[in-house]
């Protein structure tokens, strides 16, 4: 059976165009102009992806994006981000809230089925290697808590091991020092940005060359080369 969609946008002609040609793609495709109505067809039947609009009546986008983030039915949802603005910062907040990916309107609807299909393709790959991430010579076993450099074992700690698992689960994409701070130590502890810092520092020192693949990006957070 075939993938089902769930487009959410409140621009009735965008929301035709894109349920039109997703179908013709292949695609069984449901819709919703409003983060109410989107949550209702969630409940009754979980996509396997959502095409969802930053910019809502009812609710933001990244705000539903929260939502569900937070929900353990749908924290692993693939969701594809669309917005009328093209600012890096919007990029970087909704990857941070757990975007798979992100269209600028306008856009191709070609270049989005594409995207739904890299993204679907992506997830069903990569849930086969969960238990282990690899980039190059550098291994991390998330199953055996251990690290490899060209087979050779790298001793981290415990929050060095869990940020480095949360940079290279998300390569190319940019996470912000809360963001980090949030998903490593929990929003319940009472750290400070610049811990992350001393962190990435000592990371990189002990992963050597392959240090370098934890990228800074200034005035916002760090990322894992693609």
């Amino acid at each position: 059976m075939s993938e089902r969609i769930l487009v959410v946008d409140d621009e009735p002609d965008l929301l035709e165009l894109v349920r039109l040609n997703l179908s013709q793609a292949g695609f069984r495709v449901a819709t919703a102009a409003s983060g109410g109505e989107a949550m209702k067809s969630l409940r009754a039947s979980r996509p396997d992806l959502m095409v969802l609009d930053l910019m809502l009546p009812d609710m933001s986008g990244t705000e539903l994006c929260r939502r569900l983030r937070s929900d353990p039915s749908f924290a692993a949802l693939p969701i594809i981000m669309l917005t009328a603005r093209a600012d890096e910062v919007d990029r970087v907040v909704g990857f941070e809230l757990g975007a798979d990916d992100y269209v600028t309107k306008p856009f191709s609807p070609r270049e989005l089925v594409l995207r739904v299909r890299a993204v679907l393709r992506r997830g069903n790959s990569s849930a086969a290697e969960l238990d282990t991430l690899v980039h190059g010579a550098l291994q991390l076993d998330a199953a055996r808590h251990r690290c490899f450099i060209g087979g050779a074992e790298i001793d981290l700690t415990a929050k060095e091991f869990e940020l480095l698992a949360e940079l290279m689960r998300r390569p190319g994409r940019v996470m912000t020092r809360d963001g980090l701070l949030d998903r490593v130590w929990g929003s319940d502890i009472t750290v400070t940005t610049r811990t992350i810092d001393t962190h990435v520092k000592r990371l990189r020192e002990k992963l050597g060359e392959m240090g370098d693949l934890i990228e800074t990006v200034r005035g916002i957070g760090y990322r894992f080369a693609e």
